[in-house]
């Protein structure tokens, strides 16, 4: 339809505003009287947006008031007014129109014509003796719902009270298509069905999977087109078999000697459903017995017959004692005791019943005289004490001071409950020992272990000796006193996680082997004239639960150093390794410290450091480095910010180093990438005799809630077969995020079908649902004894994880002091402190270094603590040079000479 078609009309609707002197345009932009206000149109019906389903068309409809002429204009161009359909209402009074309705049809064709524009849209145009008045847009658009969903729900095997996502992104439509959930063709209602969530981006949610979830999960989209169905998702919530108790022991199957006692139990706690595996280990267990057998009593000889009574009758007995019976034997049959009247010869008179009498009275006499006698010796001891009552106190006054060592109060197991490590104590007074005298001393300096946090002197004042810088005392020696300390109860014995030195004002470094742990201590940060007796150790996860909340995650070990209660003139260097990815956008990293109530809190939030706290932390690709200047316990959590957030998980194969049976074992560690956890993992399979089967991957864990699963493949079916149930295992997602389980790990049972098979091949598979995997190609000789890899060989033997003085850092101590002065003071040009920790690529630590009395010397110790092993002094004398300090010719001698 033209413009020019519509004209006419138009030009004898405007005829009047012409012809009154107004413009058109004047009339839409003019302010008039409230009284031409008044007669200005209203639209009492305005068009509403519709869509053309399918072939039918859609009517638009438009009514105003006061009204002269209503016609429509779409996309900008008059409708021709034959298509219109006007209708109106006439004033009773005046004969005059006062509302006027129109509709038009929009079909199909006339939308599909526009083309180019992103919508199709008409309009509703009023006149009146006044002006004019303009409709909203009514959109006009082709409503249509494709067939393909743009992302269907997947098929799901979950554990039971795992959590379940279903995803489904519907068909492209016009209107946008709404979605709903059957379960087994059934809506579900997330309103009355609180187990089940919808989320914003349509997909569901099983928030703990029960039995009864097992079901087709069907994604429906619907418009005012048509229904689409997606395929149907089969989720199969399986159980995995759990024992149930073991029975009482039988009774023992011989009643007389050796033979077996049984006890069971059943995969019933729970049972295994759905595919879920099967208990492990044995149902029924037998133990040897041995039954004693029972033994009938016997009888033992009659005694002699007793003398003639006074009844004139004897008697005699015997007892069941040969033997006597036991386990269930019979007692003795027949009487124990017989009698027998007396002959007339042996029985006794009673004539003689008058001399009985006289034998009777005097015994009665001598019993009271020796009552008398007593009862004398009483008042007399009685007169005595009341005299010395008045001069002499209770001896127990005298003797309370001096009770022997070994005894102890009744009350004694209050005195001997020890403190935790994190008991409050005061600030430490004193020097432990002294420079020049070992022995305690009285007054301010005198130590006591109830009033501070170190160690008690040294047997006979001696103290631990040192030799080119290395320790030469007993651990064993050194832990066990270290343990006997009231503070100390809760360190483990546990030589092989355990550092400890003594060190004075030169400082050293503490190193636990193939963990990744150490600690700097400059030099200076020990007062001098102080000698402190310092540890380190690697603490047990199982012996230290962090509490983590959330997607709190553990990603480094608990390091203890201490005494925690020690004065430090300078931060320490705490190195450890942590498991993050290192991408600081995608966490919150924390730094906890257990504090002297044993409560665990943040002394530091990663990225928003204050340089006014005693610590600082530096975050490196796999290490973290704590600057501190209290010693304690620490630890590294970090909280995902993003689904995006991973940790690194280090992948481990080992196996059974013999193989005598058909059965062989393969186990999968799935552990924190940090070598503290390796060496223990390590230790274990060298007691259990497994052997490393391939070297370790590295996996991205992400904070995605999806579970790890494991699978086994490409075996030779000729010879091998797997005895899993399942087509993979699984290890849940909270198990590996949450970090405190240090040797999880799945196992794979195969089994081959001949005692001369040895060579395995096979495809073993480890990755995260929706995420990273790893796969090992396994190709190896079950009956041959591969040795370890060198880098894989743990020196368990801590005599040389201390060292003190100038043997612990790179950079003697005098030129460290040269370099010291030259760099501490600013220079115009900025060769100073700044330049070198630039040159170093430590700049960002800037504001925590300037903070410091010497920058220097704390950027010199964090260099000595990243590059212990393998640290290049040239590479520092090149830097020194560029800087253009002379300082720089004496580091190259001095390394030289070394």
């Amino acid at each position: 339809m033209q413009a020019s078609e519509f004209k006419p009309s138009v030009t004898s609707a405007l005829s009047y505003f012409s012809v009154s002197g107004i413009g058109t345009e004047h009339v839409a932009t003019a302010t008039l009287p409230a009284s031409f206000n008044d007669l200005l149109p209203h639209f009492l019906v305005e068009p509403d947006d519709e869509y053309i389903v399918k072939n039918k068309p859609v009517t638009l409809t438009c009514r105003s008031t006061p009204a002269t002429q209503i016609y429509f204009k779409c996309n900008g161009e008059w409708v021709h007014q034959d298509d219109h359909l006007i209708d109106r209402t006439v004033d009773p009074a005046t004969g005059k129109p006062i509302i006027r309705s129109v509709k038009i049809d929009i079909s199909r064709q006339q939308v599909e014509k526009i083309f180019g524009l992103d919508d199709y849209w008409c309009q509703c145009v009023a006149w009146s003796t006044t002006g004019t008045q303009k409709s909203q847009k009514a959109y006009v658009r082709i409503a249509y719902l494709r067939k393909n969903f743009e992302e269907e729900p997947m098929a799901k095997e979950v554990a039971l009270n795992q959590e379940v996502l279903l995803r489904c992104h519907p068909p492209e439509g016009v209107p946008a298509a709404e979605v709903e959930w059957q379960r087994n063709e059934h809506v579900i209602d997330p309103v009355n069905e609180p187990n089940f969530l919808v989320t914003a981006d349509r997909n569901l949610i099983i928030k703990q999977a029960r039995l009864a979830d097992t079901a087709n999960y069907t994604c429906v989209a619907k418009n005012i087109v048509a229904r689409r169905k997606s395929s149907p998702a089969t989720v199969l919530v399986y159980v995995n078999g759990g024992w149930s108790t073991w029975t009482t022991w039988s009774a023992c199957s011989s009643v007389c000697g050796r033979g077996w006692q049984r006890r069971s139990r059943s995969c019933t706690n729970p049972t295994p459903l759905n595919g879920g595996m099967a208990c492990d280990g044995q149902n029924v267990q037998k133990s040897a017995c041995t039954a004693t057998c029972p033994v009938d009593g016997g009888w033992s000889d009659w005694s002699n017959w007793s003398e003639c009574g006074v009844d004139c009758s004897m008697w005699r007995s015997r007892e069941c004692t040969q033997p006597s019976p036991g386990t269930g034997g019979k007692d003795c049959q027949g009487i124990d005791l017989q009698s027998l009247n007396c002959t007339s010869q042996q029985c006794l008179q009673t004539a003689n019943g008058v001399e009985d009498v006289a034998l009777y009275v005097g015994i009665v006499a001598v019993a009271l005289c020796l009552t008398l006698i007593l009862i004398v010796v009483v008042l007399v001891y009685r007169r005595k004490k009341e005299g010395l009552d008045a001069d002499v106190a209770d001896s127990s006054i005298l003797t309370t001071g001096f009770q022997p060592m070994g005894i102890k109060p009744k009350n004694s197991h209050l005195l001997t409950i020890q403190p935790d490590l994190t008991t409050t104590t005061t600030s430490y007074q004193g020097t432990l020992h002294s420079r020049h005298d070992g022995t305690t001393h009285t007054g301010t300096s005198k130590f006591s272990m109830t009033n501070g946090p170190l160690l008690d002197p040294l047997p006979n004042g001696s103290h631990h000796t040192l030799h080119n810088g290395k320790m030469t005392s007993d651990p064993a020696e050194f832990m066990t006193r270290l343990s006997n300390q009231t503070y100390f109860k809760t360190l483990p014995r546990d030589v092989a996680n355990t550092s400890y030195g003594t060190f004075n004002f030169l400082g050293g470094r503490l190193t636990i082997p193939n963990t990744g742990i150490s600690l700097l201590i400059p030099p200076e940060a020990i007062p001098r004239g102080k000698i402190y007796e310092i540890y380190l150790t690697a603490q047990r996860k199982e012996d230290l639960r962090l509490p983590l909340a959330g997607c709190q995650t553990l990603l480094s070990p608990i390091v203890s150093c201490g005494p925690p209660g020690v004065v430090l003139t300078r931060p320490t260097i705490l190195s450890m390794d942590h498991c993050s990815d290192a991408c600081p956008e995608n966490w919150a990293i924390r730094l906890k410290k257990q504090n002297y109530e044993g409560v665990w809190e943040d002394v530091l939030m990663m990225g928003e450091e204050l340089i006014s706290e005693p610590y600082y932390c530096q975050l490196e690709a796999e290490t973290c480095r704590v600057f501190s200047e209290q010693l304690g316990r620490f630890s590294l959590v970090g909280e995902s910010l993003n689904m995006s957030a991973a940790k690194r998980l280090r992948l481990v194969l080992f196996s059974d180093a013999y193989c005598s049976t058909l059965e062989y074992n393969i186990r999968v560690y799935c552990m924190d990438d940090t070598q503290d956890v390796f060496k223990e993992v390590m230790q274990m399979e060298r007691q259990l005799g497994g052997r490393l089967i391939d070297e370790p991957h590295v996996l991205l864990f992400k904070d995605s809630y999806h579970n790890l699963r494991l699978s086994i493949h490409d075996m030779p079916q000729a010879h091998w077969r797997s005895k899993l149930l399942a087509g993979y295992q699984e290890i849940p997602f909270y198990h590996i995020w949450n970090g405190s389980q240090r040797f999880l790990h799945c196992t794979f049972t195969l089994e081959r079908l001949n005692l001369s098979t040895c060579e395995l091949t096979c495809q073993l598979c480890v990755w995260q649902v929706e995420g990273e995997g790893q796969s090992f190609s396994l190709d190896f000789n079950i009956d041959s004894r591969p040795l370890d890899p060198e880098f894989l060989l743990m020196d368990n033997n801590p005599s040389g994880s201390a060292l003190a003085g100038p043997s612990a850092f790179q950079i003697p101590y005098l030129i460290r002091q040269k370099i010291c002065s030259s760099l501490d003071t600013p220079c115009p040009n900025g060769a100073d402190w700044r330049l070198l920790a630039q040159r170093l690529k430590l700049d960002r630590h800037m504001s925590f270094f300037a903070s410091k009395a010497s920058p220097t010397s704390v950027i010199l110790d964090l260099w000595e603590a990243q590059h212990f092993h393998s640290g290049n002094l040239n590479q520092l004398a090149t830097v020194m040079a560029d800087i253009g300090k002379q300082e720089a010719m004496i580091f190259l001698v001095s390394d030289g000479e070394c």
